[in-house]
């Protein structure tokens, strides 16, 4: 994250923090030192829990990398847009008439790389972004940037619990499938001209086994090279724009 960037969506102390919670602002974190009491405090983790914002117990010198100001032990970024509730969103979708198609992502941690794949959904139609809480890239001015501003025009749904979501992506009524080099088919022969969720894991780690259990199918993009995989923003782009080049093959001369 660019320096001014990252100060210009920070704010810090406990009142500070609490009074910018309850004014409705979208907090994307809140990191608090590790060892932080008393009435205000518990105050502040209270209402990180009923709201659902994620927090990050820290050491002090980590606290002070962030600011060198007065935070009384805690920090807080607010993100530069508003999450959307994932079940709400994918009732508006068919409300709307729409065939949905979502990019959900696994354990994705690289802004520059969550910016890449924002960018691409958008130019590609998608409808929505599914991310975790933890474990994951968020919303931040770096990741806007990377994304062209594509991250103001698609929703991004921020879920608790990212199995727990695919289940409901399901009970909605959407096919997941889930992006494995160790899949036994190739992308193209899965059917995306129906409501479609695509799953894209780590690099490193692919999908999480809880996740991969969930997807309705696994497939996979051919490798032929020498290198044994794609960047994970290539191979989204990949995945994205076969469900363009498919729902494309049905639109009217």
């Amino acid at each position: 994250m660019e320096k001014n960037a990252e100060k210009s969506n920070m704010i810090f102390g406990v009142r500070a923090v609490i009074e910018a919670i309850e004014a409705g602002s979208t907090i994307d974190k809140v990191f608090i030192k590790h060892d932080t009491t008393g009435e205000l405090s518990r105050e502040l983790l209270t209402l990180t829990r009923e709201r659902a914002i994620p927090v990050q117990r820290v050491p002090l010198e980590k606290l002070n990398r962030l600011t060198r100001k007065n935070h009384q032990g805690v920090v807080a970024f607010i993100s530069p847009v508003a999450y959307h509730d994932l079940e709400e969103t994918c009732t508006r979708l068919f409300e709307e008439g729409k065939t949905p198609a979502l990019l959900v992502l696994d354990g994705i941690t690289d802004t520059r790389n969550f910016g890449a794949m924002a960018r691409t959904a958008d130019c590609a139609g998608f409808d929505a972004i599914v991310i975790p809480e933890r474990g994951s890239v968020s919303v931040t001015p770096e990741a806007i940037k990377t994304s062209a501003g594509a991250l103001f025009h698609i929703p991004v749904c921020r879920v608790r619990n990212l199995t727990d979501a695919v289940r409901l992506i399901k009970a909605c009524g959407i096919k997941v499938a889930g992006a494995s080099e160790k899949a036994a088919h190739d992308y193209t022969q899965a059917d995306f001209r129906v409501p479609t969720a695509i799953v894209m894991g780590a690099e490193d780690t692919g999908i999480s086994q809880q996740v991969l259990r969930e997807c309705d199918e696994l497939v996979a993009i051919p490798m032929r090279g020498n290198i044994s995989s794609l960047n994970v923003s290539v191979a989204a782009g990949v995945m994205m724009y076969e469900l363009v080049r498919q729902r494309g093959l049905d639109a009217p001369e």
